[in-house]
């Protein structure tokens, strides 16, 4: 009848995205590492992983993902079909930043 919305709520997207986020870093930390040493291990360039962490990085998602010993499409299902095949283009949601702290508290205090 009517195309499906992406999302009815916009802050829906920003707390997948970051329990994506705080979920990875989680499995980072029980494996005692840290996206310096991924860079290193995997020479990637300095930051490459953190910034993969907030946007699609093939080379970042690779790393992260063997560093965890898992595949990219288990930790960023955002980002890959359910084939396991990444987007191709990635989605425009993928590259925007989630809200920060503080402006998650200033939205739940209005």
């Amino acid at each position: 009848m009517h195309r499906p919305q992406r999302t009815d709520n916009p802050q829906e997207t920003s707390i997948d995205k970051l329990e994506e986020l705080a979920a990875i870093k989680h499995k980072l930390v029980l494996a005692g590492l840290s996206l310096l040493d991924i860079d290193r291990r995997f020479q990637l360039s300095r930051g490459t992983a953190g910034t993969t962490l907030r946007e699609p990085n093939a080379a970042g998602e690779r790393a992260i993902a063997a560093a965890l010993g898992t595949k990219a499409h288990l930790l960023w299902p955002s980002r890959y079909r359910p084939s396991g095949q990444r987007r191709s283009p990635q989605p425009r949601e993928n590259y925007e930043r989630p809200p920060t702290m503080r402006q998650r508290q200033k939205a739940a205090r209005v």
